[in-house]
């Protein structure tokens, strides 16, 4: 039986002291307490069992013949999950060549997003590209910088050796909106720029040894993409020496979407997806910053001094509740599993820590395999509600010691005029009714 179900609940505000400490309840006999609830839900199970007709009497499905394996060319899914997609915000522009779609997370389970769920944000919209007439130029800002430039076809590519690695990808502007203190209604719009995939490819440090590539001189890259907006990045070497960087073709045991740069695209793990160049035509190797129109004039926050911080490009330790999240409905009182994805750009995500009263008392999740580097991670905890309300955060750490922010600690260094790389922690109001929230703590 569903624990919950969807709705699209109106905004809700800031929570002062005084409403923080109304949904603060006593922990004491928790594990318990949620035993119990689940046995006494197992045996209601049980009792109802014995009078469901769907279990007494065999369904269609079971006397006759299902379809044949051609009646799907390409599989797709059930037409009873058809409300699970990619959505629009009504919030942002309604452009769709220079759109977003976002993931909705609160239906996935694990840590893989189907390639057809995954997030888009495209500039100049997308192309479905020929493969046989794509081709990838890697040369140098001068003569000097590469012994020899070289320009590869998809089969020269796929015919190097290559590797799969699973990482996350995430939009610099991901929960953007809450910057301005709008508390939009679901977890697919709050951090819906989020999907993690496995993608294989060429790491692009062997391309650029197989060029000659002088390390010496050459500190940068510039990734220049084949769409209409030209979309360029610079990508300092220090990120490309490690081999992370790949040149992708295949993303979840395929070729990549369209929608998602097929046939090339570049991936640079931990660092804001724009910089993840789609349509990637050329590569270039130089000794500065290009100090190009998406970095200079777009994807910059303007800081509390006044200055604009530029080059930003690490996704720093995040992590969100998926379900109860905003938008959701607990049906009953007693046991529910509280689950959520955790991700950093600097590494794995080492612990995760999850509040029911607001931040006043917390207790370490499980952290689900496989917990890998610059990756999502899958975190769970066991709770058992009482029917009061209750406020929902998680708190995420990273191997390299870095912990999750409040938006009060985010906004003392980052000010309140700011666009981009909000890790700040998210806040779920449960009701009375049941109902979910996105509320913020003041």
């Amino acid at each position: 039986m569903r624990t919950h179900r969807f709705l699209q609940p109106a905004p809700e505000g800031f929570l002062n002291l005084e409403q923080i400490k109304a949904v603060h309840g006593g922990r004491r006999g928790f594990m318990a307490g949620a035993f119990a609830a689940a046995v006494a839900g197992v045996s209601a199970a049980r009792a109802q069992a014995a009078d469901d007709t769907n279990i007494i009497n065999l369904p269609d499905h079971t006397k006759a013949l299902g379809q044949g394996v051609a009646a799907r060319g390409y599989g797709v899914p059930s037409v009873y999950e058809k409300n699970l997609q990619r959505r629009e915000s009504p919030g942002l522009t309604r452009v769709s060549q220079a759109g977003v779609s976002f993931a909705p997370l609160q239906g996935l389970f694990g840590i893989i997003t189907p390639s057809g769920l995954h997030f888009e944000r495209h500039h100049q919209g997308w192309w479905d590209i020929e493969p046989d007439k794509h081709r990838l130029m890697i040369n140098g800002s001068d003569e000097t910088m590469l012994k020899k430039p070289m320009v590869f076809t998809m089969d020269d590519l796929m015919r190097l050796p290559s590797v799969s690695r699973m990482h996350f990808i995430e939009c610099g502007a991901n929960t953007g909106m809450e910057w301005g203190n709008v508390a939009v209604p679901t977890v697919q719009y709050t951090h819906g720029m989020l999907s993690c995939s496995e993608f294989t490819g060429v790491p692009l440090k062997t391309l650029l040894d197989m060029c000659g590539a002088d390390y010496k001189r050459g500190k940068f890259v510039l990734a220049e993409g084949a769409d209409g907006s030209s979309m360029t990045r610079t990508i300092p070497m220090s990120l490309i020496d490690s081999g992370e960087v790949l040149v992708a073709y295949g993303q979840n045991g395929e070729m990549l979407r369209p929608e998602n740069g097929y046939p090339l695209r570049l991936v640079v793990p931990g660092v804001q997806g724009v910089s993840w160049v789609k349509y990637l035509r050329r590569i270039e190797l130089g000794d500065m910053p290009y100090a190009t129109k998406d970095e200079t004039l777009h994807y910059v926050d303007l800081q509390p001094d006044g200055q604009h911080r530029q080059y930003t490009s690490i996704q720093e330790i995040k992590s969100v509740i998926t379900s109860p999240s905003g938008g959701q409905v607990l049906l009953d009182q007693g046991f529910h599993n509280i689950t959520g994805l955790a991700w950093s750009g600097r590494g794995k995500v080492r612990k995760v820590d999850v509040s029911v009263d607001g931040g006043r008392n917390w207790q370490s999740a499980r952290l689900e395999g496989p917990v890998l580097s610059k990756c999502l991670t899958r975190f769970n905890f066991d709770w058992s509600w009482n029917g009061k309300p209750a406020l929902l955060l998680s708190r995420a750490v990273d191997e390299t010691g870095h912990i999750q922010p409040t938006y009060a600690e985010l906004r003392k260094v980052r000010g309140t005029r700011s666009i981009y790389h909000n890790n700040a922690i998210q806040t779920w109001l449960v009701s009375e009714n049941g109902e979910v929230k996105n509320v913020q703590l003041s």
